[in-house]
């Protein structure tokens, strides 16, 4: 898929991100507003800020290389958009309703149910597109969670 990406004139802009036990953590709140996911460290370094600035200047997109790169991403952008370089805790938990400021769009794998993964998926597109997309890797026998087939949501 990066190199499909890379193909289409995407440029690639690497950060460092430690994936905790939150991630993967499975939501046992009734009311998802009720679910934390525990923050987990980031580095965001100056020249990839500068080159994803430099890509939405240009009128290119930020494409999330996975949800933890989403919720990372997101907890350096700002208002405008534009992404700070910076190191620290991504300490959001991204549920439907939440306004992406950072990506554009989410190359991400298929995830279980009742995963903040999912959550922050439904977040990012609506309810229906997210169901219809569940329900064709069902039937086409995708494989879900980590190391599994992925999809890309614009």
């Amino acid at each position: 898929m990066l190199q499909e990406i890379k193909a289409q004139g995407a440029g690639l802009a690497e950060i460092t991100l430690h994936v905790g036990y939150g991630t993967f953590e499975p939501v046992r709140a009734e009311v998802i507003s009720e679910h934390r996911v525990a923050p987990e460290w980031f580095s965001i370094g100056d020249q990839a800020a500068q080159a994803m600035n430099r890509a939405r200047a240009a009128g290119g997109r930020i494409i999330a290389i996975g949800t933890t790169t989403a919720r990372a991403l997101e907890s350096s952008g700002r208002d405008d958009g534009r992404i700070e370089a910076r190191s620290g805790f991504a300490d959001l938990t991204i549920v439907p309703g939440y306004r992406f400021r950072a990506v554009d769009a989410l190359l991400t794998n298929f995830h279980l149910p009742r995963s903040s993964l999912l959550m922050l998926v439904s977040a990012f597109a609506d309810r229906a597109s997210i169901i219809a997309a569940y329900e064709y890797a069902v039937r086409q026998r995708y494989r879900f969670y980590s190391f599994g087939d992925c999809m890309l949501v614009l």
